[in-house]
């Protein structure tokens, strides 16, 4: 996996590298450590009240009584400015409109934490999100005329062979398909490797799969998934979200919770209230 700081992480460069490359780059430098900190304060807290939430995947955890050593913290944009200056970086605003359009949306924004002893996942792929793993929900093939889908993992914990760091099979996007038990993943997979403030930055269609946690320690990450402005959110943001939160969001943050694309609109009330205007 390539590795760019903030100053070499340009949007040409960053699309190569997805489209045409390993479907996966590093980017450090674009968060502080007190920024980092927050985050995982936040996150901890909330998941330590969240042991009932939903995750993705989550069958092996349940067959194997690990399901409390996995956890998922929802709704980030409500519980802390952090997050939301991590979803609309400027660095990452750039590559993702340079990627998906220049009204990218926001799909996603929650924690994923696993603890020590967390049990991995199955490789899949997330396109346009998790939900792939049902291929028969969705047309035959995937669309390879242009991407739907960017993965942004903010690293909060060591990021190791030992902790689980993502697993992925570099080059994997260009297939365009889910993995099978004939591909052996695992023999051609590399690491995800990162430290609390890098950023990993994937293709959603490449294969990969979060690992065993075998380590001491959480490996704990903002998940920030992003989409073209006509997919599907995977979560209605801004029905979860208070009103003032809504009321005062930046530009960028408007863009990314859908709130500049009108559709599904009545276009038929849309027009007789132009029609009003008009008179």
């Amino acid at each position: 996996m390539k590795s760019f700081t903030a100053k070499t992480a340009t949007p040409d460069a960053i699309v190569a590298e997805l489209l045409h490359g390993a479907g996966a780059v590093k980017i450090t430098g674009l968060f502080s450590a007190g920024q980092i900190a927050d985050a995982r304060a936040i996150i901890m807290e909330h998941s330590e009240q969240a042991r009932e939430k939903v995750t993705h995947f989550q069958g092996a955890a349940e067959e194997d009584g690990k399901i409390n050593l996995q956890r998922r913290v929802w709704n980030l944009l409500a519980k802390g400015d952090v997050f939301s200056h991590m979803a609309t970086h400027p660095v990452l605003m750039d590559i993702l409109r340079k990627f998906l359009g220049t009204e990218v949306i926001m799909g996603s924004i929650a924690a994923n934490r696993i603890l020590p002893g967390g049990p991995g996942q199955e490789p899949h792929v997330d396109y346009p999100y998790w939900d792939f793993h049902s291929p028969d929900t969705h047309p035959i093939g995937l669309n390879g005329s242009f991407p739907m889908n960017a993965q942004v993992s903010v690293i909060l914990d060591p990021f190791t062979e030992q902790s689980g760091a993502t697993a992925y099979v570099p080059g994997s996007q260009k297939e365009l398909r889910y993995p099978t038990e004939a591909d052996n993943f695992h023999d051609h997979s590399e690491r995800m490797l990162g430290e609390p403030g890098d950023v990993a930055l994937f293709y959603g269609v490449a294969w990969h799969c979060a690992m065993p946690n075998n380590s001491d320690h959480d490996r704990s990450a903002v998940l920030i998934n992003y989409l073209p402005k006509w997919v599907k959110p995977l979560e209605d943001m801004p029905a979860a979200l208070p009103a003032s939160f809504v009321e005062n969001a930046s530009a960028d943050m408007r863009q990314l919770l859908g709130l500049n694309y009108p559709y599904p609109s009545v276009l038929d009330a849309a027009q007789a209230g132009n029609a009003e205007g008009r008179m």
